[in-house]
C-alpha cells in the first residue's frame, strides 16, 4: 500500500509540472525573456559567438571541415550569427554541418552534399536535398509546424519525433525511428521504424532494411556523436542555469561549447537513447522569474518528487554521467 501510495504522489507530481508548464507556454511559447549570462570566453569551440543570435529554421550550429553557403565558406565563427534564408543553399565537401529547423529538430548534412532551404517558416519548414546525404533527429514536434523534405519530385513530411535518413544519390528515404509520409504526384505512403522507400520511379514501394547497417554510416556515426553532446550541454544548463542564455522556444545558448543547445517542454529520450532534461525552466518556457543556486525555480523539485534528481534521469532508467546516456 505504502509503495502504491509514493508511486500515485510521483504521478501527481509530475501532472502538476506538466500542468504548470503548459500555462507558461500558453502565455508565451515563442517570446522567451533574458537571463542572466555568463561572458566568459568558451574555452572550447573555434571561438565562435559569445553574443548569439535569436533562433530560427536555418540557424547554423556546429560545422566542421569543408562547409560553404553559396560559395562562401562557413566556419565555427558563424555559428550563432548565420542562418540559411529562403533560397540559399548550403554544401559541403569534407566536412558535415548541423542546422537547427524547427524547436527540437536538428538537420545534420554530410560530406559532399548540397541542399536549399526552401521555406524557413516555423508553420512551414522545407528543405530541399539536391545531392548527398542529410539526416534529422526530431526530439520535440511542436504542434501545428510542418517539417518537410524534398528529393526529385517527392516530399517527405515528418509525422512523429524519430531519426530520418535522406539521399539524393539513390534516391532514398529511410525511418530508422518515427514516421514519414512520402508524397509524388497523386500518391503518399506511410513508412515507419526499418522502411525505406527507393524514389528511383513514383510507386512509392516500401521495403525493408538493416538498421545495423544504416548505423555503420558515416553521418549516422557523426550525428549521434552530436546528439550526445546536445544531451551533455542540456544536463550542464540543469545543474547551473546561470551560465546559458535563452535563444527562442526550446534552445539555449551555450557560451562553453559555442553553439545552441535543447531545452524540451517536458524530459524526454532522444533517437539515440540520450536524455534531456526538460519542463518548466523559466527564461526558455514561459518568462525569466529567477534562478535559485543555478537550479530553474520550480523544475527542480517537480523533477526530484518525480523520481528524476540531478545527475542524471533514475525513475525511468536512466542515468547520466556528464551527460546523456543509453537506455
Amino acid at each position: 500500500m505504502k509503495s502504491r501510495t509514493n508511486g500515485m504522489l510521483r504521478i501527481a507530481v509530475v501532472l502538476l509540472a506538466s500542468a504548470t508548464l503548459g500555462i507558461a507556454q500558453t502565455s508565451g511559447y515563442y517570446n522567451s525573456q533574458p537571463a542572466p549570462y555568463n561572458s566568459q570566453p568558451a574555452p572550447y569551440g573555434g571561438g565562435a559567438a559569445q553574443t548569439p543570435e535569436s533562433v530560427r529554421p536555418g540557424s547554423l550550429n556546429y560545422v566542421e571541415g569543408q562547409v560553404s553557403s553559396n560559395g562562401q565558406p562557413l566556419t565555427p565563427q558563424e555559428v550563432g550569427h548565420f542562418a540559411l534564408q529562403a533560397g540559399q543553399t548550403l554544401e559541403t565537401g569534407n566536412g558535415y554541418a548541423e542546422v537547427l529547423l524547427t524547436p527540437g529538430a536538428f538537420l545534420r548534412v554530410g560530406n559532399n552534399s548540397e541542399l536549399r532551404m526552401t521555406s524557413v517558416g516555423l508553420a512551414n519548414t522545407r528543405v530541399d536535398l539536391t545531392r548527398g546525404t542529410a539526416m534529422i533527429e526530431v526530439d520535440q514536434i511542436v504542434n501545428g509546424t510542418r517539417l518537410t523534405v524534398g528529393i526529385n519530385n517527392t516530399s517527405s513530411d515528418v509525422l512523429k519525433k524519430g531519426l530520418y535518413s535522406f539521399d539524393a544519390n539513390q534516391p532514398a528515404v529511410r525511418v530508422l525511428d518515427g514516421k514519414l509520409r512520402v508524397n509524388a504526384a497523386d500518391r503518399s505512403r506511410d513508412i515507419g521504424k526499418d522502411d525505406q522507400i527507393l524514389l528511383a520511379g513514383n510507386n512509392l514501394k516500401k521495403t525493408s532494411f538493416d538498421p545495423s547497417q544504416a548505423k555503420m554510416d558515416p553521418l549516422y556515426v557523426w550525428s549521434e556523436a552530436r546528439s550526445r553532446d546536445e544531451a551533455g550541454q542540456n544536463q550542464m544548463a540543469y545543474r547551473n542555469a546561470s551560465g546559458f542564455v535563452p535563444a527562442g522556444a526550446g534552445w539555449f545558448w551555450d557560451p562553453y561549447a559555442s553553439y545552441y543547445a535543447f531545452w524540451p517542454s517536458a524530459f524526454l529520450y532522444s533517437p539515440f537513447g540520450f536524455g534531456f532534461y526538460g519542463g518548466y525552466y523559466p527564461g526558455f518556457y514561459g518568462g525569466y522569474y529567477g534562478f535559485r543556486y543555478g537550479h530553474p525555480v520550480g523544475f527542480h523539485a517537480a523533477v526530484v518528487g518525480g523520481g528524476f534528481h540531478e545527475g542524471g534521469f533514475h525513475g525511468g532508467g536512466f542515468h547520466a554521467a556528464g551527460g546523456g546516456g543509453r537506455r
